[in-house]
């Protein structure tokens, strides 16, 4: 039994959702290497297929801790987050192992492609056979992004 309030569910309804190019204008300064228009939705549409497949680590402790044991896979993070503090040192972590790693603009998007109502800041998409051939095209992508200096 859901406990969902009503106004809620029509001023959630009511948003317009916002366009890439609308979102680009919430970008914190470190979003780079920022995904373009067509990766974000190719890298989103991968994150939906993880997620039937439970093949997802999400949030910045989960993610994290994954990392430090040597876990592979693309990290996703949103370019939108607020304190930067919260996750500024994950892609340090993922330069150290080598792991690609791109910005999308919206969490809330990030979030609503994980399954989740919530918004999230940090995802790593992990490979699996059942959507290896969308993975591999994402990873190809993600790693001839230029880094950061």
């Amino acid at each position: 039994m859901a406990r969902e309030k009503p106004e809620a569910a029509a001023e959630a309804e009511a948003t317009p959702e916002l366009s890439y190019r609308e979102q680009l204008d919430f970008l914190n300064p470190i979003a780079q290497p920022l995904a373009s228009r067509k990766l974000t939705r190719k890298l989103l549409k991968c994150i939906r297929k993880a997620t039937k497949h439970k093949q997802l680590r999400r949030g910045v402790k989960e993610v994290q801790k994954f990392i430090n044991k040597g876990e592979r896979g693309i990290t996703v993070l949103a370019g939108d987050t607020l304190p930067i503090d919260v996750y500024c040192h994950i892609p340090i972590m993922c330069e150290d192992r080598s792991l690609p790693y791109a910005y999308v603009p919206s969490k809330t998007d990030l979030g609503a492609a994980a399954g989740s109502k919530r918004p999230t800041c940090v995802i790593m998409i992990k490979p699996h056979e059942e959507y290896q051939e969308a993975y591999d095209e994402c990873l190809e992508e993600v790693s001839a992004l230029p880094l950061p200096l």
